[in-house]
């Protein structure tokens, strides 16, 4: 139990996937400008990616390592990501169309997203049985989450502060992810 428990806060905190290991900059620049968005954007990938994860691990453990099919591991994962993202979109557009409308573009980029792809391969790469891949994919997917919301946060805080010009709009959430993303690096101590 107390692995489990080391293996979440590693994901959510100490490796987390966007400020730790900068996995997914897209939607976490793009889609966090307003907290409605983050915190749609922030279920959307929780849901991907922990189904990616665990549907990836299967894929991996009993067909492709199974066959000898260890080379076509990237396209089989991009497929099941790209599956997934098409039913969230599906999902969104039919029951929360503001919410659809909202994440535009970056809603379909969920499919490209390198955090989602990379999680499942830290996954494969770590030799996680099944219990360690789920806890792995949610934990993570958590971590994005949560810096998605906090990250949104303080953008629309930035907003009303007075910003020379040169650093307005991206810059200064490049600037912002930057120092967020230090803090995070606080947590390398904990484990």
């Amino acid at each position: 139990m107390g692995d489990y428990i080391v293996l979440i806060i590693s994901c959510i905190f100490i490796n987390n996937i966007i400020l730790a290991q900068y996995l997914g900059a897209c939607p976490f620049l793009g889609t966090t400008k307003k907290m409605e968005t983050a915190v749609g954007m922030a279920f959307a990938v929780i849901f991907v990616l922990t189904m990616a994860g665990i549907i990836t691990w299967v894929v991996n453990t009993f067909f492709l390592n199974k066959f000898g099919l260890q080379y076509l591991r990237t396209i089989a994962f991009i497929l099941v990501i790209a599956s997934l993202v098409q039913f969230v979109e599906m999902f969104l557009k039919k029951s929360i169309p503001a919410l659809y409308a909202g994440l535009g573009i970056f809603l379909p980029l969920i499919t490209t997203n390198c955090a989602v792809m990379g999680v499942c391969l830290i996954n494969i790469n770590e030799e996680y049985g099944f219990i360690q891949a789920l806890i792995s994919a949610i934990s993570y997917a958590v971590g994005f989450g949560f810096a998605l919301i906090l990250f949104a946060g303080v953008r629309e805080r930035v907003v009303l502060g007075r910003v020379p010009q040169p650093l307005q709009d991206t810059s200064i959430g490049l600037v912002t992810a930057g120092v967020l993303s230090l803090t995070f690096f606080a947590f390398k101590g904990m484990v």
